[in-house]
């Protein structure tokens, strides 16, 4: 390849990346099943075409008596007098992506789970979806007033049943340092919610997978909406006289497309190869029996552990599941850009964010909540540990608009000229360019990025205990002072990690050019 063509190459990948279908994918640890006690949950952010994903504080705030919250299809909610604060991603252009997690330790995120249900007008025709439904706002509401994944299950729960849903299908997950819950929702007002055991571990590609281990019956464990068996019985999608029992997975999901993976094997190929990671092992195909909605491994996870399984690129003939090697697992020399299409591969070239929420109930949230997180895609970034104490992120990890700007529904679908052209200064291009790079020659070039960004993540797991108990210290006796030591300690990790990238793709560049 001639150097003008590399060139004219890497230009167009920095400045539209590499884009395909969306997709996203979620782990989630009990924190019995977890290294050191804490919830672990872990989110693979995916979309296609053009993104700039942003990592921004938002402080709490104050609200007028009678103020409304403004829905994206005209609904109105009553505002809260005042809103907590919390640590936003923000995905431009795109009503399903962003993340959240409050000062309470409260995240929130979710998976698409596409389902059968009839269309959008079919549902406002029949009064199942009022004042045009919720959807983007739904995260946010919750972040903003939830102080437990108990309580935002709750707020949610109530959002859905007064407006409801406005898209196909979704997975909501939310947590907090004593437990999490998925939460399966269907356009219009049927869902249902499902507690992670403490013991155990999901894995959520986008497919509901709540199924008939769910009992509705047991309300500590599973909710659901009012008159969701029959409702899904009227519609001829579950039988009761089958002798089997509700699972809402079968009654929602859309049936398999022909010839797929699913079509062939009877499972998702990611839950499939995700939970052979879990086990060790390749699952046989097909499996005996539908795949479990959680696994109560023997071995214990880590942040670490989480975050590999979310950085695997799937499965080749011939190898086993390594989760220590996940984010170069399946790559052989000829490969296209790190993704290997029906294998169950979990990163891909749409990854734009990982983040695994580490929540521990033994500290103050403030310290023992943290999100470590990767700005583009995993494999080939670092992560960067956010307490939910901070107070602020650097300026070039997100577009620098007004806060009141950036917060508003209308310039969230409406953003300015140039929100998605390349800017060398913004960590989100910097990294995605990197990625972008390193998919030119992914064998050679993720080992030489690998051996950089390991030892980085290697430090920041040591010093771990020594910030926390010097942050802990100081909360005793200035909570502001904790607030500026722990704000200052992530964003030195995080504007240190973006130097390492832009010499990185610096030094990529030179290797690339000279050939």
């Amino acid at each position: 390849m001639g150097i003008i063509f590399r060139t004219v190459v890497l230009s167009v990948m920095m400045l539209v990346g590499v884009a395909s279908a969306f997709a996203c994918f979620t782990v989630v640890v009990g924190k019995d099943a977890s290294a050191d006690g804490a919830v672990l949950f872990g989110h693979l952010e995916q979309n296609g075409g053009l993104r700039n994903l942003g990592y921004r504080y938002v402080p709490r705030m104050q609200h007028e008596p009678g103020s409304m919250v403004e829905l994206r299809r005209g609904g109105k909610w009553p505002q809260a007098e005042e809103t907590f604060a919390y640590l936003w991603t923000s995905n431009p252009g795109v009503e399903f992506s962003d993340g959240y997690f409050n000062e309470f330790g409260v995240a929130i995120s979710s998976d698409a789970c596409r389902t059968r249900e009839d269309s959008y007008d079919d549902l406002v025709a029949r009064g199942d979806i009022v004042d045009g439904g919720i959807g983007y706002k739904l995260r946010r509401i919750v972040a903003q007033r939830a102080t437990t994944a108990r309580e935002g299950l709750e707020i949610a729960t109530e959002l859905l049943d007064y407006f409801g849903y406005a898209a196909s299908g979704r997975t909501y997950i939310i947590a907090d340092a004593h437990e999490a819950w998925m939460l399966g929702v269907v356009r219009g007002k049927h869902w249902i919610a499902q507690r992670v055991p403490d013991n155990a571990i999901v894995l959520l590609p986008n497919v509901h997978i709540i199924g008939p281990e769910a009992d509705l019956n047991d309300p500590e464990h599973v909710l659901a909406s009012d008159g969701l068996v029959e409702y899904a019985i009227s519609r001829g999608w579950y039988d009761p006289a089958s002798g089997e029992p509700f699972s809402f997975r079968e009654a929602f999901n859309l049936p398999p497309h022909e010839s797929s993976f699913m079509d062939k094997h009877g499972v998702d190929p990611r839950q499939w190869f995700s939970q052979s990671l879990v086990k060790g092992r390749l699952i046989e195909l097909p499996p005996a029996e539908q795949l479990p909605f959680a696994l109560y491994p023997d071995q214990k996870f880590s942040v670490l552990d989480v975050a590999n399984i979310i950085r695997s690129h799937g499965h080749l003939e011939g190898q086993e599941p390594d989760i220590s090697m996940s984010y170069s697992l399946g790559m052989p020399e000829n490969a296209s850009p790190h993704h290997q299409p029906g294998t169950g591969a979990i990163c891909s070239s749409t990854s734009q964010e990982l983040v695994v929420y580490q929540l521990r109930s033994w500290m103050p949230a403030a310290v023992g909540s943290v999100a470590w997180r990767t700005t583009a895609a995993p494999c080939g970034s670092v992560l960067v540990p956010w307490y939910a104490g901070i107070t602020g992120t650097p300026k070039s990890y997100y577009k620098n608009w007004p806060l009141d700007q950036a917060l508003n529904i209308g310039f969230q679908f409406n953003p300015p000229e140039g929100t998605f052209n390349y800017d060398p200064t913004n960590a989100f291009d910097v990294f995605d360019a990197l990625e972008n790079m390193i998919d030119l020659n992914y064998p050679r070039y993720i080992n030489m990025v690998r051996e950089r960004w390991d030892p980085f993540e290697e430090e920041q797991f040591a010093m771990q205990d020594a910030v926390e108990q010097t942050a802990l210290s100081l909360l005793e006796e200035d909570p502001e002072l904790a607030a500026v030591f722990l704000t200052g300690y992530s964003n030195y990790r995080a504007i240190k990690a973006k130097e390492m990238a832009e010499n990185m793709l610096n030094y990529l560049k030179t290797i690339e050019w000279a050939h």
